[in-house]
């Protein structure tokens, strides 16, 4: 509960912080000055830029929850079974270990989202984070799939 907490403290910073630039992005375009007002372009650019990652990151926050719980009801959730040093590094080996057996279940069924969310645990448990994400999102896009086909 603690982390939600601090994640909505984060996006409402950030919110205003956006809006705060948005404020003087404005402020820069009603300046009869060309180079002002390129500065206050591209600072509304950045803004909406910036608010489509927050949405996306939330959007993806949200999936993987909805997934993780789906998972929990059907007993299927991985338990983080890898010992950690006291600095919270995983063991290597175990880590080594799980990652083996979840790949090997996602090779097994490549068409079962629930696969796909055990193997994007393990890439993040053993320090993959970039493939970590990339596995959730391909799980997410598959359990999206197979709603819309039901």
């Amino acid at each position: 509960m603690r982390s939600k907490i601090f994640t909505f403290i984060m996006i409402g910073l950030l919110l205003i912080m956006l809006g705060g630039a948005f404020t003087a992005g404005v402020r820069f375009l009603r300046v009869d000055d060309a180079v002002a007002q390129i500065i206050g372009l591209g600072t509304i650019v950045l803004v909406i830029l910036g608010f489509w990652v927050l949405m996306r990151e939330i959007s993806f926050g949200r999936s993987i929850e909805r997934l993780g719980r789906i998972l929990d009801a059907e007993g299927g959730l991985p338990e983080d079974t890898v010992d950690r040093s006291p600095g919270g590094r995983p063991d290597r080996e175990q880590a080594d270990e799980q990652f083996a057996r979840f790949q090997a279940e996602a090779e097994a069924a490549p068409e079962d989202w629930r696969s796909w969310f055990r193997l994007s645990v393990a890439y993040d448990v053993a320090g993959d984070r970039p493939r970590a994400r990339r596995t959730m999102r391909q799980a997410i896009e598959m359990e999206r799939a197979s709603r819309n086909r039901r």
